[in-house]
């Protein structure tokens, strides 16, 4: 959810890659459709392990920044960067996942987590582009 918010709200102005602890994943259905209510495609967006990235050839050491969306993806990049200079932010967000049982509900906490990272996004980068 976040790189497509990034490419969506910043452009060509930042290189983005999503990266998880675990192997490739897709995107769930909920994050989907509450991106696509701000105008944010994301149903071919696929997410990548950190290990995945470096044997793509996306060398951790290339990057300015790490955000981090997890206790456990926080620890993982702290691990991995050990021996580089890159700044790392935690940004602490609801994980929907579990939550909620209609799916209403289930919108209703991706909606949460959705306004959070773009709550966090402007305060850090600034007022987004037009979308």
């Amino acid at each position: 959810m976040a790189e497509g918010m990034m490419k969506a709200f910043y452009g060509q102005n930042v290189y983005v890659q999503s990266a998880g602890v675990r192997g490739t994943l897709d995107v769930d259905g909920f994050a989907v459709s509450v991106c696509e209510e701000m105008g944010i495609e994301l149903s071919r967006h696929r997410t990548r392990s950190f290990e995945e990235m470096q044997e793509w050839g996306d060398d951790l050491s290339g990057f300015d920044l790490i955000v981090a969306l997890s206790p456990a993806s926080l620890r993982m990049a702290q691990e991995l960067t050990r021996h580089a200079h890159i700044e790392i932010e935690y940004w602490p967000v609801l994980d929907p996942t579990d939550l909620g049982a209609k799916r209403e509900e289930k919108l209703a906490a991706y909606r949460q987590t959705r306004d959070q990272i773009s709550t966090r996004m402007q305060a850090r980068f600034g007022v987004p582009q037009e979308i």
